[in-house]
């Protein structure tokens, strides 16, 4: 006999746990004989689901289509919170290049140095592609915009979006469950919610930073191969021209990453 358990930090509600059942039910290889629900501690409410006739694998399929439907939630966020389209990834698609993060330094970019969350203060690729060993799953996403805005004064508007929506994914991931997720952004965060600040608050002797919701470090300091991510979701990557000819696309793209774990 074989239990699959459900765990969760907040009590869920008589009508969490029907959706659940109705969920279950929808698997039709197997034969739901019995439930028992029970909670030990009033934080904690635990699902024995019980199938007799259920082997090892059968339980591992479920398991694995249980988390798929989480991430297909964490899909549907990034949409609600204005990205253009989300998909999840495998992390072996993930390419961080020691090249692509020696661009920040040289030919120096403008915002080197200004926040814990660049250059020369992050681990760079190498430390991203240890980090990178304890996920297998991630979700990317993009913000299709006018080319236009992207060479405006509401370029820092699109990447304060990019960020939050970021910041949105990872911490919904972490409330359902997925602990260690960490969400990656684009631009530099001291350029856009620190900018009237002459200083990172975070890079002061015991500083926290001032928009720790929102502010997420950038993927251009890890040298997260952006084009890569788009071609793992299946996306066409869309340059910004300043100056689209009419046989151009007017559009650029925008790109943000969560690790989910």
């Amino acid at each position: 006999m074989c239990a699959l358990v459900f765990t969760a930090e907040t009590p869920r509600t008589q009508r969490e746990r029907r959706e659940l059942l109705k969920f279950l039910e929808n698997f039709s290889a197997f034969s739901l004989r019995s439930l028992r629900l029970r909670g030990e501690k009033p934080t904690l409410y635990p699902f024995e689901v019980y199938y007799p006739e259920l082997n090892e694998r059968g339980l591992l399929i479920m398991k694995e289509e249980i988390e798929r439907t989480g991430l297909a939630d964490l899909i549907q966020l990034a949409c609600r919170l204005g990205a253009s389209n989300a998909e999840v990834i495998s992390t072996s698609e993930i390419s961080a290049e020691d090249d692509l993060a020696n661009l920040c330094k040289e030919p120096q970019c403008k915002n080197y140095g200004l926040a814990a969350s660049c250059p020369p203060y992050v681990s760079g690729p190498s430390g991203f592609r240890e980090l990178l060993r304890n996920f297998k799953e991630a979700v990317v996403f993009k913000i299709e915009v006018p080319s236009e805005i992207l060479f405006s004064d509401e370029r820092a508007d699109i990447f304060r979006l990019l960020h939050e929506i970021a910041a949105g994914i990872e911490q919904s991931a972490v409330q359902a469950g997925y602990r260690n997720s960490k969400a990656y952004a684009g631009g530099s965060c001291k350029r856009l919610f620190c900018q009237d600040q002459p200083l990172c608050q975070k890079l002061g002797e015991g500083g926290k930073c001032r928009h720790p919701d929102h502010a997420r470090p950038s993927m251009s300091g890890y040298g997260i191969n952006v084009s890569k991510l788009m071609q793992a979701a299946g996306w066409t990557m869309k340059k910004a021209a300043r100056k689209p000819s009419p046989a151009m696309d007017s559009t650029g793209t925008v790109c943000g990453l969560v690790l989910i774990g």
